[in-house]
């Protein structure tokens, strides 16, 4: 055993009437009004809502973490030939790990993850991909996405249009969606 004492490292604390008291910052924590739904049908598409951004959101994060990993590390190789070939490399194993999962997306899916794309990483998807494969293959990806509907372009609005994606983001953060969604499963308004 050892003669020292357990150390404890406090990073900011006060004290008060004698005890020192630590001071650290939490997490914010996110309160959701109760929802309410006219009918059966609101219901369901809620629930579907909630499935699709479960889905949808993991990929989001992933996605944004690989960009910010691979330009992090890109900035430590010495020329431009060592960087093109590590972004090859990753968007070679990007594209045989993740494409075969994505492709069992649904197509609202698909049109949620383009806007977290967005949400995480402050820029459409459509300038990811011409970052990574070039702005012609971009363009192809692009018109490919428009033939279901959905546009690499799209931008995420929090407040707006995409404010129920963002709460459900928000619970998905801080642990809570299941809780909220069961609570509010079987609200109808009266």
């Amino acid at each position: 055993q050892s003669d020292e004492a357990p150390k404890r490292l406090i990073d900011v604390a006060i004290i008060y009437e004698g005890d020192t008291v630590e001071i650290f910052a939490l997490r914010p924590v996110h309160i959701f009004a109760p929802l309410r739904f006219r009918n059966n049908k609101e219901r369901q598409a809620y629930s579907r809502l909630v499935r699709d951004v479960k889905k949808a959101y993991p990929y989001a994060r992933f996605i944004a973490e690989s960009i910010i990993e691979t330009y992090e590390y890109m900035e430590t190789l010495p020329t431009e030939k060592e960087k093109q070939k590590y972004l090859e490399d990753v968007q070679k194993f990007m594209m045989d790990d993740y494409k075969p999962k994505m492709k069992k997306m649904t197509k609202n899916q698909g049109k949620i993850l383009v806007k977290l794309v967005d949400r995480e990483c402050n820029t459409v998807s459509y300038n990811i991909v011409k970052a990574l494969v070039g702005s012609f293959k971009a363009t192809l990806y692009n018109a490919f996405a428009g033939l279901f509907g959905n546009s690499l372009k799209t931008r995420y609005e929090p407040e707006g249009r995409d404010a129920d994606i963002e709460a459900i983001v928000l619970q998905i953060e801080q642990g809570t969606v299941d809780y909220y969604y069961s609570v509010n499963y079987h609200s109808f308004k009266q």
